[in-house]
Order: structure tokens, then C-alpha cells, then sequence
């Protein structure tokens, strides 16, 4: 489980994240949503320890990522795919379950469950965008981690790919783990996620399932609800107006 309460970062003068507070179960895909700018990344680095919030606190099982001892094992994590152009898929998994003390053979495992097997011994380098989000995809899953972040992993799939990609969060979701995947692909989104978190300019905007943004807003298209709900006037209303797009009931 995944546990932010309050969570504030300022870049300067620049307000990013704005007491954020909400909570990523397991069971199912979270989709994490938001216009350009909505704070999403800044959230996502937070979570991993890479950005020190301001104010407000980020748990993982009730710990920090940073404490843990072989944070590979514990959370996995693909946020950029970016690899040393020399080394092959191999090596750079290697490498990484060596600092975490996972074995060679989760090396080969990860390798064809993402179909690189074949290209392993491949210098990065040579590898399509779709090739390097597979790699990304692979080493977030190589301490077959209780708890995953992907941001944007079908980014330049195609759609063979984006269909394995769907068919994987669900299958890690339904094996109980904490599933939170950020998109901008609104419309995949609503065929992968059943729990959504939408926050624009740094606050929450929804914590909800999916049927019940899509009702909320009117409509029963995601993409429609999502673009009426994150616009300015119903982005930044105050909470106490802003409970209907909650999954509460009256």
C-alpha cells in the first residue's frame, strides 16, 4: 500500500505538489491522472525518495523507499526508461539485481517475460523506444516486488505491445499487488485501471473507481469526464465542493 498525507513540494517560488493526501491499495490498477504540469511526476519521484517533499510524508507498508535495504525486492519502479547506450539488456539487469541481491536467474526470467530474451546480449543503444520500455518494464518487475510504479510504460508500444502491457498490470494487480500507473493516454487508461487518482496543479481532484468518475461527470466516456473535470473551474473548487467527484454517495 502506498500512503501520502499531505505531501507539499516547492521548487522555489513554484508551488509543484500542493498537501496532496491519498492512498494506492492493492488488488487492482490505480490510475494516476492529470493535466501537463499537474504534478504527477513530481508525486511519482516523491514516492521513490528521489524529491524531498517539503511538507507531508510518502509510506510504502508504513516505511519510506529509502530505508529499505534492497528496494528492489520491496517496490519497482519505471519512471524513465534511460540505460547506458554500451551495456547490453543483460548486464544492466545484472547490475541491478546484484545491488539488490536477487539472483542471475531472475535476470533471464524478466527477459522473457518482457520478449527481450532474444536481443539480451544487445547493446542498448540499438534498441527501438518500444524495446527500451519493455527493458524498463523488466528491470521495475526483477525483485518481483510487491508494489509497482510505471510512468507512461505503453509510450511507443505498438499495439501488439500495448496489449501485452494491459493484460501484465492487470495480471500483477490480480495477483495482489499495489499497482499505480500514470498515463496521459486517457483512453487506455479506462481499459486497464479500475481505481483512478486525478489531481491537477498539485491537489487531488478525484479518488475514485473508474465508473464512478465517468458518472459523476455525466457521461460515460473517461476522456469526457476527465477533460470536464480538470478544467479551472472545477479543478481547484474548494474540498467541501469537490466531494461529489470522490465516489461518495449522497
Amino acid at each position: 500500500m502506498i500512503e501520502i498525507d499531505g505531501l507539499t513540494k516547492r521548487y522555489g517560488s513554484t508551488l509543484a505538489v500542493d498537501d496532496l493526501t491519498f492512498t494506492v491499495s492493492p488488488g487492482h490498477v490505480t490510475g494516476f491522472l492529470g493535466p501537463n504540469g499537474s504534478g504527477k511526476s513530481t508525486t511519482m519521484r516523491a514516492i521513490l525518495g528521489l524529491d524531498r517533499p517539503t511538507a507531508g510524508s510518502v509510506r510504502i507498508d508504513g516505511r519510506r523507499y529509502r530505508d529499505e535495504a534492497a528496494p528492489l525486492t520491496r517496490v519497482g519502479a519505471m519512471l524513465e526508461a534511460n540505460f547506458l547506450p554500451g551495456r547490453s539488456a543483460y548486464h544492466h539487469l545484472l547490475y541491478l539485481a546484484q545491488s539488490n541481491g536477487i539472483g542471475r536467474r531472475r535476470v533471464d526470467e524478466v527477459l522473457e517475460l518482457v520478449g527481450l530474451q532474444s536481443v539480451a546480449r544487445k547493446r542498448t543503444r540499438t534498441f527501438s523506444l518500444g524495446m527500451r520500455q519493455r527493458l524498463g518494464i523488466a528491470a521495475a518487475l526483477l525483485g518481483d516486488p510487491p508494489t509497482l510504479l510505471f510512468d507512461e510504460p505503453i509510450n511507443g508500444l505498438d499495439p501488439e505491445g500495448i496489449v501485452w502491457a494491459r493484460r501484465l498490470l492487470k495480471s500483477l494487480a490480480a495477483e495482489g499487488r499495489t499497482v499505480l500507473v500514470s498515463s496521459h493516454l486517457i483512453s487506455e487508461m479506462a481499459l486497464t485501471a479500475e481505481h483512478l487518482i486525478v489531481i491537477g496543479r498539485g491537489r487531488l481532484i478525484a479518488d475514485t473507481t473508474v465508473t464512478e468518475f465517468t458518472r459523476n461527470a455525466g457521461t460515460e466516456s473517461l476522456e469526457d469526464a476527465f477533460l470536464r473535470l480538470t478544467t479551472d473551474a472545477v479543478e481547484y473548487r474548494s474540498p467541501a465542493d469537490s466531494l461529489a467527484y470522490t465516489g461518495s454517495e449522497n
